[in-house]
């Protein structure tokens, strides 16, 4: 079975170098590391977002990145940025509908992805007076919505209250058992435990990495690979 995410030798100068990495499908992996350590570029990149500069590849589900058309892209893979900004008065509805573009703006499952994020009360809202944690999960029901089976989140959890912060990782529990993938970055150590594998950056590298199937992964584990102890 192909990887469903590859990263090959990607580096974008001045903040990730050489990194490498390869997630199989029903995998939900977290990235970890000091600020500055390369976490969200390499999101970016993994997204089409940022190119992998230097001769690094990118590919999903073994397809090169280069040669997958933009509108496909929209069902492959779901970014969801760390700032939570929007500049226009959209509902919130229209928003998660956006989710919908690439398979036609079919409407598909939108109201019940609006329940299950808790947002059927917010729906006629305009999303920029929405309070942080809500506009977060407005784009993480957008993701959601698209269906996509790669999902790349980036600090997804940060402006969450701890329900919804564990309503989410139940989500995208679910969403790798189910044969998908995600892989988010977070500092939280704390939800470490339900990671299947945890990659580590420092400095723009990937320092390591921890996989449930051979090695513990907990906070103090997670902790002492970060900061170099083991």
């Amino acid at each position: 079975m192909p990887a469903a995410l590859t990263i090959t030798r990607a580096t974008v100068p001045g903040r990730i170098t050489d990194v490498s990495l390869a997630l199989a499908p029903g995998v939900m992996a977290g990235l970890v590391g000091p600020n500055g350590s390369g976490k969200s570029t390499l999101l970016q990149v993994a997204a089409g977002i940022l190119p992998a500069q230097d001769g690094g590849e990118v590919r999903w589900n073994d397809r090169p990145l280069a040669r997958v058309p933009m509108l496909e892209r929209g069902r492959c893979a779901a970014w969801v940025p760390q700032d939570a900004r929007f500049e226009f008065g959209f509902t919130v509805r229209s928003v998660v509908a956006q989710g919908r573009y690439a398979h036609g703006d079919d409407g598909k499952n939108v109201d019940e992805t609006l329940a299950r994020f808790d947002l059927v009360p917010l729906a006629h809202r305009p999303v920029n007076r929405l309070s942080g944690g809500e506009r977060q999960r407005v784009l993480l029901a957008r993701a959601h919505a698209t269906a996509a089976p790669l999902q790349l989140w980036d600090e997804p959890l940060a402006a969450l209250d701890p329900r919804h912060a564990l309503e989410i990782l139940l989500l995208g529990n679910k969403h790798t058992r189910a044969g998908g993938t995600l892989l988010f970055s977070l500092h939280d150590l704390r939800m470490a435990h339900i990671l299947d594998i945890v990659v580590v950056m420092r400095e723009g590298h990937v320092a390591g990495m921890l996989d449930s199937r051979t090695d513990e992964i907990s906070q103090v584990s997670v902790m002492k690979y970060a900061t170099g102890g083991i």
